[in-house]
């Protein structure tokens, strides 16, 4: 294994630039390393005074000790490097997921507290789930939707926390719709939208399955202007009709989402499926926005695709 100086040099001076470039920003939560140097092959995301790193299994042959001593090194590198209690770094070890639940529960309590993106606020929690609460690889697009949104009709599908919606509200949206079939996000953003002052009679959020939101939706005729869907890549959820297979379904759910738009009206549509490919009678219809979706912050340009499509008069 290399020398732990080496990773405690380049997260130095990776600090320096991204801590420089987030207070220029306006940002509490970026990236600051993403397996710059290989042989430490783990993510560092700071949210406000404290850390999220997160290892990935690269299925080295190490002895359960020594492991747990090298974890313990870059942990305790970590703090001395951004000056921050050792309690402050949050420790996560990503395995390549097997397609169970989007969001999985860690078994850790873990804290929530608050950061800002943008002049926003978001609650945040780095132990309880595999994720935090804030996907900060989507920050450009989420400002893109608040510059769009005034005066517009917001529809977020498999929306997590609601962080589109509260960049859409803060952008003038009139109203909007908030969907995810999860109660435990669906309440997490409700929380954001009280932090944020969001009239929640003009915001509304709906614990459905998306397909069968879709369905009802143009079946009542409901019209958009703006949507966001953004599904994860495959879901077996037991609160699902089926499964969610992101590749097999995206042209379904990308032509029901047009379908609701009223013309003029913009649709973004991102995954993270590294092989997702869009469907050939889809992909003249929009613009692939990928390079200016991902932010600065992030190493990885591949982290997510993201298209837009306006829908025709």
């Amino acid at each position: 294994m290399a020398d732990i100086a080496s990773f405690r040099n380049r997260l130095l001076k990776n600090y320096r630039h991204w801590g420089k470039w987030a207070r220029r920003q306006g940002l509490e939560a970026f990236r600051i390393y993403d397996r710059d140097v290989p042989e430490f092959p783990v993510i560092i995301d700071c949210y406000g005074a404290r850390v999220h790193l997160q290892e990935f299994d690269t299925g080295w042959q190490q002895s359960e000790e020594e492991h747990a001593q090298w974890l313990a090194d870059l942990c305790a590198a970590t703090s001395e490097v951004l000056g921050i209690p050792a309690e402050a770094v949050v420790l996560k070890r990503r395995e390549r997921q097997k397609g169970t639940e989007q969001y999985e529960k860690t078994g850790e309590k873990g804290e929530d507290f608050v950061v800002t993106e943008n002049g926003l606020k978001f609650w945040v929690n780095l132990g309880a789930y595999l994720d935090t609460g804030l996907f900060l690889d989507h920050r450009n697009t989420r400002k893109r939707v608040m510059m769009e949104a005034a005066g517009k009709r917001f529809l977020n599908l498999f929306s997590y926390t609601g962080a589109f919606t509260v960049y859409a509200a803060a952008g003038g949206a009139r109203e909007s719709v908030t969907v995810d079939l999860s109660n435990t996000y669906l309440d997490w953003a409700g929380r954001n939208f009280e932090l944020n002052g969001m009239d929640q009679a003009r915001h509304q959020r709906v614990r459905a399955d998306v397909f069968q939101f879709l369905q009802n939706a143009m079946t009542d005729r409901e019209r958009f202007d703006l949507i966001v869907m953004d599904p994860p890549s495959f879901s077996n959820s037991k609160k699902m009709i089926g499964v969610l297979d992101v590749q097999r379904d995206h042209g379904w759910l990308v032509e029901s989402c047009l379908e609701l738009l009223n013309p003029g009206g913009v649709l973004y549509f991102s995954n993270n499926l590294r092989t997702f490919r869009l469907d050939d009678h889809i992909a003249p219809l929009c613009e692939d926005i990928s390079v200016q979706s991902v932010p600065d912050d992030f190493r990885n340009k591949r982290i997510h695709q993201c298209w837009r499509f306006v829908k025709q008069g």
